[in-house]
């Protein structure tokens, strides 16, 4: 059986992306990309030199352009402040008093939560803001008072 370059470069392709899909990991997608790109090099005729430059051309440079892109975009919160995960970042709730441990047991969504301050903020009862989800602790931030 004689393969052509073409179709060893297309198997080739079709391996990194089943790779892709059983380890998620997306960078393979632009290697196969660049293999791709030697199979079709290798339809039009290119030597195998020339087929392996443009492999590695496409393949790397997309590779080099995908993590750009991912390097310049901002970082999102880490899950326990990140309102995209978990809803309760922002809410408002009342605090009616604080315990001399710095805790405070106060009502929301239907139970009793254990609520702590950030650090550097100084206890007073009143609205405060969750900033943050600790496994069943909530963070507060003083919410700042509207005038009346």
């Amino acid at each position: 059986m004689d393969l052509s370059a073409a179709t060893v470069w297309w198997v080739l392709a079709g391996v990194a992306v089943a790779a892709e899909l059983t380890t998620g990991t997306f960078y393979l997608l632009m290697v196969a990309l660049g293999l791709a790109a030697a199979a079709v090099a290798a339809h039009l005729g290119l030597a195998i030199g020339a087929q392996l430059v443009v492999a590695a051309l496409v393949g790397g440079g997309a590779t080099a352009l995908w993590h750009w892109r991912r390097a310049s975009q901002p970082r999102s919160k880490p899950a326990r402040e990140n309102r995209d995960v978990n809803l309760d970042i922002g809410e408002l709730v009342q605090v009616a008093a604080w315990e001399p441990d710095g805790t405070a047991r106060i009502p929301y969504r239907g139970s009793t939560w254990t609520a702590r301050l950030v650090p550097g903020a100084v206890p007073a009862p009143g609205p405060h803001r969750v900033t943050a989800v600790e496994g069943n602790w909530l963070v507060l931030a003083p919410a700042p008072t509207s005038p009346t």
